[in-house]
């Protein structure tokens, strides 16, 4: 039993590890794609992913795929696939990992820092882990730097399509928890427009958490990127150039003070390189 029970498990593994490539992949070739539609800055070269593989003392490792365009002034979308055991002070905050503290962790990261402040910032993360339980977690959200409702509605549109393909209560529940997630305590005030967020989803139906969490990633690869491609090309000042990086700062905080994937990687030997590819290029503390 308990080997039938580890090859399942294993299958899930490779099949999980594998969708995170083939998103990374279509992700980046979309993102260049973009870079080449660009009209508001023709004297520039589109940008291209420079890609760069890193290995963890532990076990496992992962690739960074970083481009610096004309479009995305900065934008990560990282794969890693980890394994070993959790520290002692890290195990008790893990479900199934109390015990031995082994785990097997597999995701996608995506952080993208626009040129442009019309357009906003987005991140997007989908992970598989693995201890004596199983579980996907993950999410997106949107993070406009100048008012923008209307790129608000157009994200939540998209993530909530893909909720609603799957249950009609994930919504509104994952937006709340998206909601509460994504704030700044010592601010009073949200990061950005929201988007939906996940965490521990084992309904008991494996094929059905898996296939979310796929349509998740869809939903985020076409819904920002048609974000994208309807407000890169608008001109901006400068005044609203310094807006932009100041609400950058807003970002910076969040990541560093109560991101979870942040502690995550940091707590389980991460490269340190890829963890922090989420901070913007350039910003601004008044």
């Amino acid at each position: 039993m308990n080997g039938h029970t580890n090859t399942v498990l294993d299958d899930r593994k490779q099949a999980t590890g594998a969708w995170f490539a083939s998103l990374r992949d279509n992700i980046c070739s979309q993102f260049e794609a973009i870079e080449d539609k660009c009209i508001i800055a023709p004297d520039q070269e589109s940008g291209r992913f420079e890609r760069k593989t890193w290995h963890r003392e532990g076990g496992g490792g992962g690739e960074m795929s970083i481009m610096h365009g004309r479009v995305f002034e900065k934008v990560g979308v990282n794969i890693s696939t980890v394994h070993g055991v959790f520290s002692d002070e890290f195990r008790s905050k893990i479900p199934g990992a109390e015990t031995t503290g082994d785990f097997w962790a597999s995701g996608i990261s995506i952080v993208a820092h626009m040129r442009n402040p019309h357009v906003p910032a987005a991140h997007m993360n989908t992970r598989f882990i693995s201890t004596s339980k199983s579980w996907f977690g993950g999410g997106g959200d949107l993070t406009p730097l100048l008012p923008d409702e209307g790129s608000a509605a157009k994200f939540h549109s998209a993530m909530q399509s893909a909720c609603d393909a799957h249950d009609p209560d994930y919504y509104p529940k994952y937006k709340k928890w998206c909601d509460d997630y994504f704030y700044l305590p010592h601010r009073d005030e949200p990061r950005g427009a929201g988007g939906i967020f996940y965490d521990n989803l084992d309904t008991g139906n494996w094929d059905a958490d898996f296939a979310f969490t796929r349509d998740v990633g869809l939903a985020f690869k076409d819904g920002y990127s048609a974000i994208v491609e309807a407000t890169m090309n608008q001109p901006w000042s400068d005044a609203e150039r310094h807006e932009q990086l100041i609400r950058r700062g807003r970002y910076v905080e969040f990541n560093l003070l109560y991101d979870r994937g942040t502690l995550f990687g940091l707590k389980t030997g991460g490269n340190i390189e890829a963890i922090l590819m989420s901070m913007p290029p350039e910003v601004r503390w008044p």
